[in-house]
């Protein structure tokens, strides 16, 4: 009796259509990292994305505010609140080099056929050279704040804006690797559709 019910057990799940055994596949290899095919792509994108510091630094140069001062005998004093100018020139300069990070690793994504980690490290240090080429010639379209003339006691000047510190530099490079990686998460595929290039 017991066997009669096991076999009857058996049939009524092979005949019942949500006990199909499921189908094997053959385990496909997974896609290795391709550095030698990678490296001259990345290269090029990380020389030609540094080369986007100039128009970074000319967009922070019509943004950035200048800053007032006062001549006094025993030397220059900013005016009030105008201090405050330095901290928004690094914040303009900080939220520009956010959107190169963004545009070259939007760039590095759409180069599908060398999608991967390479290219990840191509954008990441293509931004930060661009970023810091960036804070090197900050000086470069600042000539309409030249001062043609010695100020004399009591005038008041326009400086032009600076940068204070350097760590704004990794703003650039955080942004092309968060966008990126969030690229590559969204994407699910184990080449990140490489194949499909």
């Amino acid at each position: 009796m017991a066997e009669s019910s096991v076999g009857a057990h058996r049939s009524s799940q092979l005949n019942d259509p949500w006990s199909v055994p499921p189908v094997y596949r053959i385990p496909l290899e997974r896609p290795k990292v391709r550095v030698k095919a990678d490296i001259l792509p990345a290269i090029s994108l990380a020389g030609t994305s540094t080369l986007l510091a100039f128009p970074l630094v000319y967009l922070w140069s019509l943004l950035a505010p200048a800053q007032r001062f006062r001549v006094y005998e025993a030397g220059l004093a900013p005016l009030d609140l105008e201090s405050w100018h330095r901290f928004d020139s690094l914040a303009i300069f900080g939220f520009l080099s956010v959107g190169v990070g963004v545009l070259i690793a939007a760039v590095a994504w759409l180069m599908r056929e060398r999608r991967g980690p390479v290219m990840l490290v191509a954008a990441a240090l293509g931004a930060l050279g661009a970023s810091a080429v960036g804070v090197l010639s900050k000086g470069m379209f600042l000539g309409k704040y030249d001062i043609a003339k010695p100020p004399s006691v009591g005038d008041v000047i326009v400086a032009a804006p600076t940068l204070d510190t350097w760590w704004v530099i990794i703003a650039a490079p955080t942004a092309a690797v968060v966008v990126y990686g969030i690229c590559a998460a969204w994407n699910g595929l184990d080449d990140l559709g490489r194949r499909l290039g």
